[in-house]
């Protein structure tokens, strides 16, 4: 029998806060950093890749606060729009709404302090990178629909959790240049990947109440698919690297992610819980030996 991990889990410190606050603190998914995570290191990439890292470092920790505080916002945006659904998926249930513990209107006014944390990060930057981060909203108010209408809303996810690479790479550099993107490609690619193994922990209830996923999708060739996604990645981040400095020594940055996205690829198993939980947790560890090897790369 597949163990189910809930979403929402009373520990660490969270755990020890007032139940009201306690509720807030689930409901934006603060005892779950790995989601600030992976939406802080395609932003902390770009900067590095872009020979920045040292230089501006601060940058990098208010892209981290941005990271923090939008995760959050798009979490509790994400819970309102999903109550209903939630409350039908095993791994969901315990979420903050639908268990009961943060009313609907108490949720629009977290989500709106979220936000006003993330406005202070959006004036720090200059005006490029400003309007490149405000575009993300369209993105981000789209994404909870993504699962009702295609098998693909893994591939709408990566759009909104590689944005901080075009944020990053703007404010580095001033410019939209080709690295940038195909640096932001090779996210998307890297996003589809992870979080279909994230997927696969919800695949028997997404089936039973109609919802989308790549995991689905895939059937049982999820192994095999999620391997082509990381091995794309790897070429389109070879091609950033390249285009940065056109040396094949540059591209060996690249081996030490290669191998652990190989591991998590071949380790694979779908229908074990525990294990695809932490293959998609162990992404946290692949953003930072990308950002050792970008780091390399800039600065030489």
């Amino acid at each position: 029998m597949t163990v189910i991990t809930p979403d929402s889990e009373h520990r660490g410190l969270v755990r020890h806060l007032p139940a009201r606050v306690r509720g807030l603190a689930l409901l934006a998914r603060f005892d779950r950093p790995i989601g600030w995570w992976l939406l802080f290191w395609p932003g902390a990439w770009a900067v590095a890749l872009a020979g920045q890292a040292v230089e501006r470092w601060s940058l990098i920790l208010w892209l981290l606060l941005g990271a923090v505080a939008m995760r959050g916002a798009g979490c509790v945006y994400n819970d309102i729009v999903d109550r209903d659904l939630d409350a039908r998926v095993a791994r969901t249930a315990a979420r903050p709404i639908p268990a009961g513990l943060v009313s609907v209107r108490a949720a629009w006014i977290w989500l709106v302090c979220l936000s006003l944390v993330g406005l202070v990060v959006l004036v720090q930057l200059a005006p490029l990178a400003a309007i490149v981060s405000l575009a993300s909203l369209a993105l981000v108010a789209a994404y909870p629909f993504m699962k009702r209408i295609t098998w693909w809303p893994q591939a709408w996810l990566g759009l909104v959790f590689s944005w901080a690479a075009p944020v990053g790479w703007a404010e580095a550099t001033g410019t939209l240049s080709a690295p940038l993107w195909w640096l932001y490609a090779g996210s998307v690619a890297w996003v589809i990947g992870y979080d279909t193994i994230y997927a696969c922990q919800d695949r028997e209830d997404d089936a039973l109440i109609g919802v989308r996923s790549s995991a689905l999708r895939m059937g049982s060739h999820v192994r095999a698919g999620v391997a082509a996604l990381y091995a794309l990645a790897l070429a389109l981040w070879a091609a950033a690297v390249w285009t940065v400095r056109p040396d094949p020594l540059a591209l060996a940055a690249l081996l030490p992610a290669a191998l652990h996205l190989g591991w998590q690829a071949a380790t694979l198993h779908p229908d074990d819980g525990a294990g695809t939980l932490r293959r998609f947790r162990a992404n946290r560890f692949t953003g930072l030996l990308l950002f050792l090897g970008f780091l390399v790369v800039g600065a030489s």
